[in-house]
């Protein structure tokens, strides 16, 4: 197993945030995989290899960049739940979007922890430690129109829509939550 860095590890009252392993392939395969999951995110399941990729790109982002997605673990039973994070995917957007030129954050929990509040409570404690890395930098997000729970786990942390737009052609409402 490889060491974790203790210092990217974030505890809220409920979950822990923490660096992802290889031991968490299965796990991110089981959450990803699933039609309820990317319903909004992409439209389909993900392969195992996509899946591959993604934690690939999550420990890429953090070697390169000094940010990028945590494992979601659920304190009380230990389980990987979700991933949450920052990223700069360099997404193809129209300039006037203002969208690339700041932090994008995203989240994804397992369906069967929805409802419990850990999104609000993930997003929350990732901002936290956003406020203090990015110091002043407004943070962005996307999300389907139709997925109200996103779109509520976003308002209750404080983004707020600013602009309708089309990605990879699907609707996408586009939030920011200004610099603090």
């Amino acid at each position: 197993m490889a060491k974790v860095d203790t210092s990217r590890i974030i505890e809220t009252e409920r979950l822990i945030l923490r660096p992802h392993g290889v031991e968490d392939f299965a796990a991110c395969v089981a959450v990803w995989g699933n039609p309820e999951v990317t319903r909004y995110i992409g439209g389909r399941p993900q392969t195992p290899e996509e899946c591959w990729h993604r934690l690939l790109r999550y420990a890429g982002h953090w070697s390169l960049l000094g940010f990028g997605y945590w494992a979601v673990e659920e304190k009380a039973s230990g389980r990987f739940i979700g991933d949450i994070g920052f990223s700069d995917f360099h997404r193809p957007m129209e300039e006037s979007l203002n969208f690339t030129t700041a932090p994008e954050v995203g989240w994804v929990l397992s369906p069967d922890v929805h409802g419990k509040g850990y999104a609000t409570e993930a997003v929350q404690a990732a901002l936290g430690w956003g406020d203090a890395y990015f110091k002043g930098q407004r943070f962005v997000c996307m999300i389907h129109p139709d997925n109200r729970a996103s779109s509520r786990v976003a308002e209750k942390t404080g983004f707020i829509p600013y602009a309708h737009t089309d990605f990879k052609g699907a609707p996408t409402v586009l939030y920011e939550r200004p610099a603090r």
